[in-house]
Parts: C-alpha cells; structure tokens; sequence
C-alpha cells in the first residue's frame, strides 16, 4: 500500500519546498507534492518537518550500531576504517532495522601507525569470524606497496580509499610511523586511476597540507593543531576537497565530554547503558587544543565554499573511545555547524544531499520522486532551530517504518 505523509514542512535536502505532501510507493518515493490519493495510508505530519534520512560520513561501525544510527534518522552510515565493504554487507543492505552502510575497508597506514595507538594490548576491533573475503589490511611503507594495494582494496569491495596521515602527535603519541609524501601521491594517484573517491585521516595543519597536496577528494578530520591560516583554506578551497570536521570528536580529544548531550531525556531515552557511559567520557589527548579554532576553522572553510559534511567518528561503546555516540552525535554535529556560523538549512544540507552527492549515492539525501524513501521526520522545524532535528516523530528506511 501507499503512503502519503500530508501536512509536512518538507526540507528537500537543499532547501524547505512549498509542497506539503510526499506519496511513498515500496521502497522509493513516488511523488512530492499535488493531491492525496484515494486508498492510501495517510500520515498527518501537521507541526512537524520532513527531512531526507541522515547519513553520518564518518564512523566505525556493526549491525548493531547501525541499528542505533536509525533510531536518530540516520538512514545511511560512512565507514572509514572496518569491515563493511560490499561482500560483507548483503544482510545489512536488506535489513530495514539498521542503517544502510558503506566502507573504506581498513586504511593505507604504515605498520604500527596509526590508529594502533588508540587501543590497548591485546584490543583488536577487528573483522567478525568468517567474514568474506577477509579483509585487506594495506600496510604500506613505499609508493609501490601502496599502489600495489589499491586494486587488491577495490576488488574486495571498498566503496572508497582511505590514507591514514597521521604522526601521533594529536593522539598522545607523537612519532608513529607515518605515511611520506611519496607514498601518498603514489597511493591516490592509483585510487584515481582505478576511477575510486579517496579519503584522508589528517589532524594537524601539515597533515592536511600533505593530503591536499597528493591530490585527495575529501579529509575526513579538520586539522586541530592550531588556528587556520588564509593560505591553507585557500589551498583546500582551491582542490576541490570536500572537509568532514568531525568537530564532536576533536572536542572530544581536547577534553570536551558529550554529557551535555546524554543529559538531553531525547536522546538519553534511546541510549542504552553502555552507549550513555561512552557518551560522558573523552578522549582526552590533546588538551591543549581549542574548540574555537576549529569552529572558526569551519566557518573560514564554509566561507570560502568547501563543501562540509557532518560525520562523527563515532565506533565502539568504549569509554577510552568516548563523547560519541552512533546516531546521536550526528545531531551534536549538526548543532556545533551552527555553532560555527552556518544557518540550520546549510548544516542539514551537511548530513544530507551534501555527502550524498559528494559519495556518489545519486539514490538518496533528497526528497525527489524516484529516490529511496529514507526519510526522518520530526516535531518541530529544524530549518529554523537545529536542536529540532532530536524531535523524532518517525523514521522511515526504504519505504519501512521503523517501529521503536
């Protein structure tokens, strides 16, 4: 049967339509606008705002975070380093409890680089028992290792190609082995010439400078180390790099707790216990670092036509891995955008149509006939007050109504 969402300020994914009425058919969105037809289900979205489902473009994910994601709207989740890629996931793409999920597979890093340093001995995340194939862990210390395993990443299913830039030095441990320049431009250069997106982990200015200057698509972290400059938000303006600050996870690592958050009953009502300590705690590595500088680093990169993307780091119910939370920092993501100086219509464009088209996921982060009906809707009108967007009234994954 068909459903017709009627009533709703409906945000497009670009901008508030002057439509109130999606018509969902199955899987897929059937029309926006005109009239209700006869026989349906309706759903009066009266006071409330439609929005495209939410897509975090970056975490470390499984089944069941990707089941908490949804929970908060989050249709659609961007693995940066895990076992996700497309042989592992023909489950998860069929199952409309959970969020959907694409994966970068592991990341090019030398051996003992980062993020090694982030888990105590012994710890391994690591992929699940008897997946297929195993995964490929790309280390890679020489611009030939490192374009030798970009068709070996692309032919177990990595859906992009991630660089790990990275020296310790935000994570409490600085002189980790670390990707050179060479190997670097060696490594994109193949990722490009095999047709793939390519991603780069870069904390610290130089870093960034590094990424941008091999001639990566996206950073995936907003360097912390200090202030910007003109010169390095020119230069990633200038490439064509598109920025997910993550700025809930560099808080994080300056100290900044997500207790403000969990003390929030909207989102403390859908936590469970082991998310909700994860939460309250940090990472707690760079102290020195300041949360201004990275907003005002947002702003100069928003300012100067970067496209940003919302996106979380979120990965494990870990309190060494805390002040995230799968789902329910997208939302604190989307209220630090703000924070920083961008309107809510521009920083839901952030979790939606933005990291859509930047992924290439033409099917979703819209509301247009045609696409997938993942969609979030809400009490309230987010496009105006971003805090709205925690005032879930519904979700839907591919037409399905999530029952929680």
């Amino acid at each position: 049967m068909q459903t017709a969402i009627i009533n709703a300020r409906i945000f497009d994914g670009h901008t508030v339509l002057g439509a109130t009425t999606v018509l969902l058919d199955g899987p897929l969105i059937a029309a926006v606008g005109g009239q209700t037809p006869a026989d349906v289900e309706v759903i009066d979205a009266a006071g409330a705002t439609l929005l495209p489902g939410l897509i975090d473009a970056h975490v470390h994910t499984n089944a069941a975070s990707l089941a908490l994601a949804l929970r908060f709207g989050v249709t659609t989740e961007l693995e940066m380093q895990g076992t996700n890629t497309r042989p592992n996931r023909a489950g998860i793409t069929d199952d409309d409890t959970v969020a959907d999920v694409r994966s970068a597979g592991f990341g090019i890093t030398p051996p003992g680089g980062h993020p090694s340093e982030l888990f105590p001995p012994g710890f391994r995340p690591g992929p699940p028992g008897g997946s297929t194939p195993p995964p490929v862990m790309p280390f890679s210390t020489t611009p030939e290792e490192a374009a030798a395993f970009i068709p070996r990443l692309v032919e177990t299913g990595s859906d992009y190609i991630k660089f790990m830039v990275d020296d310790g030095s935000i994570e409490g441990h600085p002189g980790l082995p670390m990707l050179d320049q060479a190997t670097l431009d060696a490594g994109v250069a193949a990722a490009k010439r095999h047709g793939m997106l390519t991603v780069a982990h870069a904390l610290t200015r130089d870093a960034t400078r590094m990424s941008i200057g091999a001639g990566i698509g996206g950073l995936v972290h907003l360097f912390m180390d200090g202030p910007h400059t003109d010169e390095i938000i020119a230069r990633i303006a200038a490439s064509g790099a598109f920025v997910v600050p993550c700025v809930v996870v560099n808080a994080s690592l300056m100290g900044i707790t997500g207790a403000a958050l969990a003390d929030d009953p909207r989102v403390a009502a859908r936590l469970p216990e082991d998310w909700m300590a994860t939460l309250r705690s940090c990472f707690g590595r760079y102290p020195q670092g300041r949360i201004g500088d990275v907003l005002a680093s947002v702003k100069a990169l928003h300012d100067a036509g970067v496209d940003i993307l919302v996106g979380t780091d979120a990965s494990f119910p870990l309190p060494f891995l805390g002040g995230l939370a799968h789902g329910a920092s997208v939302h604190h993501e989307l209220q630090y955008l703000v924070q920083a100086g961008l309107r809510p219509v521009e920083a839901l464009r952030a979790a939606t149509s933005t990291p859509a088209r930047r992924f290439g996921l033409t099917d979703r982060g819209r509301i247009a006939a045609g696409l997938r009906a993942d969609l979030l809707l809400v009490d309230g009108d987010p496009t105006t007050t971003i805090t709205d967007t925690l005032n879930t009234r519904a979700v839907w994954r591919r037409g399905n109504r999530l029952h929680q």
